[in-house]
């Protein structure tokens, strides 16, 4: 939390506007965003102009400093762009600042190729899930709470065996703190709740997944878990805890449900979030050309 409350050059009202927008945030989110704010209003003092003084032009010339000077990608920009949008936006909204300078700001275009996100098709997920269970309960459980409920890694390292319950009518339920620190309640399917019962061996508090040192496993620790998973059962190298949740999302979707119902699944607040994790092979049946092509030759 040091990064959070270590005073920045900047103006009084920049400094308190900084500290609001934070404040929303907590986890991971909290330590990008931070990081973010650090970077532009580090920039802003090199160049003598305070961050709630800011101006489009203003704005463009740390756009181009972080694509010329530090050259970072079209994609990285926009991500820290959207961090200062928000920031402003706030500012406005606080009454700290009368007018927002994001809009109209041009940023380097950028596009993402989706044939290079990795993701598992259901019978690559089997042999992910099964040599998981060959290696530890805490590998399985780990795997199986990111493919059958779509979890983050975050989200998964952090559950407790307290956060299990069960309801009325004896669905089990977790609750999980998800992204944005927002808390929801999930129901846990029979065969997830046989591998996470694996898991707890018969303890009644504390972490879920452990390490060989009985220790909770961490966001970084999970992500050599899968890895090393990956390269037992002959999966592509590229595989990495997200790509999980691409595979939940695309297993939902090509199982019959709706992309609305994926979406909520999901916790995702833009249904096109939720259509950039489905992941459709080519299929030429399924081209809207055959669809134009009867309606209009019947109709010649």
């Amino acid at each position: 939390m040091s990064d959070v409350t270590a005073p920045l050059p900047a103006s009084r009202d920049a400094e308190l506007a900084r500290r609001s927008f934070l404040a929303h945030y907590t986890g991971e989110t909290l330590k990008l965003y931070t990081a973010d704010l650090r970077l532009f209003f580090t920039w802003c003092a090199d160049i003598g102009i305070h961050p709630l003084d800011a101006r489009r032009s203003t704005l463009e010339a740390f756009v181009r400093h972080l694509e010329h000077d530090r050259h970072n990608s079209g994609r990285s920009i926009a991500r820290r762009f959207q961090t200062l949008r928000s920031f402003y936006k706030l500012a406005v909204a606080d009454e700290i600042i009368d007018r927002d300078p994001t809009p109209m700001v041009r940023l380097p275009k950028w596009s993402i190729d989706r044939t290079t996100i990795a993701w598992l098709d259901d019978r690559e997920m089997g042999r992910l899930l099964r040599q998981a269970e060959d290696t530890s309960p805490h590998y399985h459980a780990l795997v199986a709470l990111m493919a059958m409920l779509g979890l983050r890694v975050s989200e998964a390292c952090s559950i407790d065996i307290d956060d299990f319950t069960e309801d009325a009518i004896g669905y089990t339920l977790v609750t999980v703190t998800r992204k944005g620190g927002k808390v929801r309640t999930m129901p846990v399917p029979v065969p997830l709740l046989r591998i996470l019962e694996r898991a707890r061996d018969g303890r009644t508090t504390g972490p879920l997944i452990l390490t060989k040192r009985r220790n909770r496993q961490t966001r970084n620790g999970a992500y050599f878990w899968i890895k090393e998973l990956c390269r037992k059962a002959g999966l592509p190298e590229n595989v990495h805890p997200h790509s999980l949740r691409h595979s939940y999302a695309t297993a939902l979707v090509r199982a019959g449900m709706s992309i609305q119902d994926t979406q909520a699944s999901m916790d995702h607040a833009d249904v096109r979030t939720t259509m950039h994790y489905y992941h459709q092979p080519m299929n030429h049946d399924r081209h809207g050309a055959h669809v134009a092509a009867r309606v209009f030759a019947s109709a010649a």
